[in-house]
């Protein structure tokens, strides 16, 4: 779910904090910065075509919160079967050793 904090996320917080500890040995690690080629450039130049398919954020976000509220809805609606049915089984078994 979109609320969930991801791996990468954690890992980069890891990384972020063991990078403060040891500035030195992080800066030696570090890359350096290439300039993109013409056929890299040309790959991420906007293409006209695919202008109808690109997704705009406010309906991304929106569509990732009812895909949330569906999610809770669904759980919502397990946890009350379950308890439904430990109640039913519960009367039942009342009823059936109140009988005897």
């Amino acid at each position: 779910m979109a609320f969930l904090l991801n791996n990468t996320l954690i890992s980069s917080h890891l990384r972020s904090s063991s990078q403060k500890t040891d500035g030195a040995l992080a800066q030696s690690r570090r890359g350096f910065h290439v300039e993109l080629g013409a056929r890299e450039k040309a790959l991420l130049a906007e293409d006209a075509s695919l202008r109808r398919f690109k997704s705009h954020k406010k309906g991304v976000h929106r569509l990732k919160r009812v895909g949330d509220v569906l999610t809770v809805v669904v759980i919502a609606g397990c946890c009350y079967e379950i308890f439904a049915r430990a109640v039913m089984r519960k009367e039942a078994q009342a009823a059936a050793g109140g009988s005897s």
